[in-house]
């Protein structure tokens, strides 16, 4: 009897404690590695999404001269607004150019400004390309920005990629040095942005550590307590 059970033991119990205790190992050791790979996937996904914001908070800052509050208004401002482009016609270093268009404006001196430039710009197309002057025209955001990406949805601008949750977005102008300074943070907390991957406890351990750093649980673009350029706390 006790050849048998030595025998069980031996070619049976044994190699399954082998096998629990190296795959016990295995994942021990993996689990951190395969939770940082996601972890690093996601991020990269999320912080192209902050950029998205960033660029058109600028631009509507540029516009407006303040940033907007929430998406929302970035996506109306995204669909259905416009920017004013300058378009430089010839060149200030063109002594002859400048001297020719110098007599065409005072040929032309009862207009002023836009008008001024129209007809620049009217007797450029008809001929005379001796000229130096600024087209401004205003065409829509959309024609602008991110016209060349493929992967652009505005419609997922809201969104913390991989949850569904929202971003957090918020906006204010404050007094800096007795001038006043449009401010903005948009934020994903890792809470969301890492919702799913396992084991949450390496999640849990992530928002501790930087927690005692005193950093931002997730990822932000931008700040709404101190002016820093608008930069994202990954760069």
């Amino acid at each position: 009897m006790n050849s048998i059970l030595k025998k069980v033991l031996t070619y049976f119990v044994l190699p399954l404690i082998i096998v629990g205790l190296t795959w016990a190992i295995v994942r021990s050791v993996m689990e951190p590695v395969n939770f940082n790979k996601h972890r690093a996937y996601r991020e990269s996904v999320a912080i192209q999404r902050l950029k998205d914001i960033r660029d058109l908070q600028v631009a509507y800052k540029n516009v407006n001269g303040r940033y907007a509050s929430t998406i929302d208004t970035l996506k109306m401002f995204y669909n259905e607004g416009k920017m004013k482009i300058t378009m430089n016609v010839g060149s200030k270093d063109d002594s002859l150019a400048m001297a020719h268009t110098d007599q065409i404006k005072k040929k032309y001196r009862h207009l002023k400004g836009e008008k001024l430039n129209a007809k620049l710009n009217e007797l450029y197309l008809a001929g005379d390309q001796n000229l130096v002057f600024q087209i401004v025209t205003e065409i829509p955001v959309k024609d602008t920005i991110f016209n060349q990406r493929t992967d652009f949805n505005v419609d997922e601008l809201a969104l913390i990629p991989f949850s569904g949750d929202s971003i957090i977005m918020q906006s204010t102008i404050k007094t800096v040095s007795g001038v006043k300074v449009p401010l903005f943070e948009a934020s994903m907390p890792f809470k969301s942005l890492l919702k799913g991957l396992e084991p949450e406890q390496l999640r849990i351990n992530l928002d501790a550590e930087r927690e005692d750093q005193g950093r931002y649980k997730g990822l932000q673009v931008g700040s709404i307590s101190a002016p820093n350029n608008n930069a994202g706390n990954w760069e």
